[in-house]
């Protein structure tokens, strides 16, 4: 039997894997995955023409409780941004443009919705 938890941290890497493939449908190249530092973790780095791009996926199954972009609050922001400042750092991309995206996904009835929110620290 899955418990709630199980069944949440699945939606999750649903709604992760929809998110790179809307991502590559418009031209973005997905440069990482699940990227954990002791700052913080990012879902998905991934660069846009010249921007490395920041990107917190999160999946709902109903807007009952908020939209899904609305569970990242400042302190959620202030980890990415730590853990992206990390990410350059290794990869020595310290001059490049950045942006900090969210992607909402909301599934529904086996039907799901993508919207996403650029720029949103």
């Amino acid at each position: 039997m899955k418990t709630n938890m199980h069944i949440k941290k699945e939606l999750g890497n649903i709604g992760e894997q929809i998110a790179v493939e809307y991502l590559e449908k418009n031209n973005y190249q997905i440069l990482k995955r699940n990227f954990y530092c002791k700052q913080g973790e990012i879902d998905i780095i991934a660069k846009e023409s010249q921007e490395i791009v920041f990107i917190e996926v999160k999946t709902r199954s109903s807007i009952d409780f908020g939209q899904p972009s609305e569970a990242v609050n400042k302190i959620k922001q202030k980890h990415m941004y730590r853990t992206a400042q990390y990410f350059l750092y290794k990869s020595n991309c310290i001059n490049n443009f950045i942006r900090f995206d969210v992607i909402e996904v909301l599934i529904e009835n086996g039907k799901f919705n993508v919207n996403h929110i650029k720029q949103i620290i």
